[in-house]
């Protein structure tokens, strides 16, 4: 068993960093003391839902703090809810969410393993599934749980008490799925679980019933929800603002490029596994001044690309990265399309080229300065193109055409 050898204090300090609540932080404070005094580890949960079993950097930001308790000298406990995704969890949502079938659970549980092995060490994680006890309960000892929480209770989480107040339909089965959360936390005996926001009623339902069971109660950490490429909406692939564990390691460090200046603060903070004094300092620098926008994004862009592919990867990638676009050299495999000589219409070869989402996007970008013609900005959506004459085209961070006329 490793020793605990880092500080409590220190512990708490980096553990809160980006932290959106931990509740309560003076028993979560009373429990790494505790630790740290016995030598003895803490047993740290995290559930994990199957029926979404694609890892994007959005996922990463509870598995970083997760990482980071390991490296602590903690003990992990990866749940796969391969028993509650057959209820199906509706948090978030104003309907129901379809239940999975038991083949579709295993199928998507598979490729668990892979993904979170790229952050936890999964020598020292424990993978548990909760169908390994919850499906032994018997009719009556579900009766019993169900016993320990109220309607009451149930219906002061947000998304129930708005279907209830609009008059929607909130089957029984939606009520067991937060009380079955919550034993496994009991099974357990889980001293701290982490979570998105949107998980913090279901992790408090764990805290009431190790109460209810006798047991010392778990403490929480809540993670905020990391917004996606498009900066706005939280990172999703069906909004294809997403950067992909799986993706290239060409297109991860060039999705992270194309975040803004601001947000890139943010994915310092959730996503960096720098101390936190270092990640402050980067912050601050880019608060002030002092340290170039630029500079501090191919830097986190190296770091976060070398995370996942190694960190020679990383230093390639941005390598290349400054070859292409900071020193404003074309690439050898550019894409190269010939047009009839006279007005183009930008919008229309954007979208024929799937270089753009739509028209808006379009006028977004140029409004944004985002669309260069032979690297000076262009601000109309028509360009004129003059027969023979080759124009390098870049839209974006990412994407550059060489246009030419005949």
């Amino acid at each position: 068993m490793a020793r605990i050898t880092v500080l409590p204090e220190q512990q708490l300090a980096e553990l809160k960093r980006g932290a959106f609540e931990i509740l309560p932080e003076e028993e979560m404070l009373k429990k790494l003391k505790k630790s740290y005094e016995t030598q003895k580890p803490l047993k740290i949960k995290l559930g994990a839902d199957p029926s979404r079993p694609d890892i994007h950097l959005g996922h990463t930001v509870v598995l970083q703090k997760l990482r980071l308790f390991q490296e602590f000298g903690h003990e992990i406990y990866f749940l796969i809810g391969d028993y509650t995704a057959q209820i199906g969890d509706p948090t978030g949502k104003n309907k129901t969410r379809p239940i999975l079938s038991d083949e579709e659970v295993k199928e998507n549980a598979k490729t668990y393993s892979e993904q979170i092995g790229k952050i936890l060490d999964l020598s020292k994680t424990h993978i548990v599934f909760n169908k390994d006890w919850l499906g032994k309960f018997s009719g009556l000892e579900l009766i019993q749980l169900m016993g320990k929480a109220t309607v009451g209770a149930l219906l002061q989480r947000d998304d129930f008490n708005k279907r209830y107040t609009n008059g929607e339909a909130i089957y029984l089965h939606e009520f067991v799925y937060p009380v079955l959360q919550g034993y496994d936390s009991v099974h357990l005996k889980a001293d701290v679980e982490l979570g998105g926001t949107d998980q913090t009623f279901n992790l408090m339902m764990g805290r009431q019933l190790q109460y209810a069971y006798g047991q010392e109660a778990q403490c929480i950490l809540t993670m905020p929800l990391l917004e996606g490429t498009d900066g706005v909406n939280k990172m999703s692939k069906s909004l294809d603002n997403y950067i992909g564990l799986t993706d290239t390691p060409t297109n991860m460090f060039g999705k992270i490029m194309s975040i803004s200046d601001e947000l890139m603060k943010k994915y310092y903070l959730l996503l960096c596994r720098r101390p936190a004094v270092e990640v402050e300092a980067m912050i601050s620098g880019l608060t002030n001044g002092t340290i170039h926008p630029m500079e501090a994004k191919k830097a986190l862009a190296s770091e976060i690309t070398g995370y996942y592919h190694g960190e020679a990867a990383g230093k390639e990638e941005r390598e290349k990265f400054e070859a292409r676009f900071s020193k404003k050299q074309i690439p050898d495999d550019i894409q190269t399309i010939t047009r009839p000589a006279g007005t183009v219409a930008l919008l229309d070869f954007f979208l024929e080229l799937g270089l753009i989402k739509s028209k808006s996007d379009g006028r977004r970008l140029i409004q944004q300065n985002a669309v260069k013609v032979n690297f000076e900005n262009h601000t109309t959506d028509t360009l004129n193109l003059e027969k023979g004459q080759e124009l390098i085209l870049k839209i974006g961070k990412l994407r550059m055409v060489k246009l030419i006329g005949e």
